[in-house]
């Protein structure tokens, strides 16, 4: 579904990705793992076309997007939900919702209005709150559910979990699940690395903007170099 050849970008005379290759397949959970700056949220960024790639290619859904502008990408279903949530504040859930549907028609909204729902009860519960007050946890909810209004057919995760107790780490976890289980791929980028590989299907390591180590979630979680390098085992 989605290959990056060859990437290398970076931020005016900063080079950061130093040809990455990855590729994620239909069905999956993928990880992108690695220590602070070594190259993830740069990674999220070319695929998003947020940032442009200075070498290498992009492909999703056998087209090359490498050049595409950003807004084709998501109406391709490529999608990607921000770190930090990024929320409108002083919208209300489902408004904040409703921004995720741009490109969506009115039945389109209603059924994924719908799924996100299902998915996490409790922004229907909330759904005329104001974003800004709800907690942490349900921000992250709502941000990652506005993602989800956009249809998605690759969504990219980047630290979903930041911020969080390990209990509502473990709620994001399992909804990050419940998306794959419903037909969307998932490419994330996770600071808890020893609980993201238990659920990937594959992970790669970026070390220094290059691919260190790729391989199944669980191979990497029992991996020596991976779990003294990046799992403090």
């Amino acid at each position: 579904m989605l290959t990056l050849t060859e990437i290398t970008a970076g931020y005016g005379a900063l080079q950061i990705l130093q040809g990455v290759n990855l590729q994620v397949d239909e069905g999956e959970i993928v990880a992108l793992l690695g220590a602070n700056g070594a190259g993830k949220t740069t990674t999220l960024r070319v695929v998003s076309g947020l940032v442009p790639a200075r070498g290498g290619s992009v492909t999703f859904a056998v087209q090359d997007i490498t050049g595409m502008r950003s807004d084709k990408r998501v109406a391709m279903g490529l999608v990607q939900v921000a770190e930090g949530r990024e929320l409108f504040g002083t919208l209300t859930v489902e408004e904040n919702l409703a921004m995720g549907a741009w490109t969506a028609n009115k039945s389109e909204r209603r059924e994924a209005l719908d799924q996100v729902f299902d998915l996490f009860p409790i922004l229907s519960e909330r759904k005329n709150q104001n974003a800004e007050t709800m907690s942490g946890g349900q921000q992250q909810m709502l941000a990652i559910g506005r993602g989800l209004m956009a249809r998605p057919r690759l969504l990219m995760l980047d630290e979903p979990s930041i911020g969080l107790a390990p209990k509502l780490v473990n709620q994001v976890l399992e909804a990050v699940q419940k998306i794959r289980d419903s037909g969307v791929t998932v490419l994330i980028v996770e600071q808890n690395a020893a609980a993201t590989l238990a659920i990937s299907d594959r992970a790669y390591v970026i070390e220094n903007g290059e691919i260190a180590f790729e391989g199944r979630g669980t191979h990497l979680l029992d991996d020596e170099r991976v779990r003294q390098a990046y799992l403090g085992m």
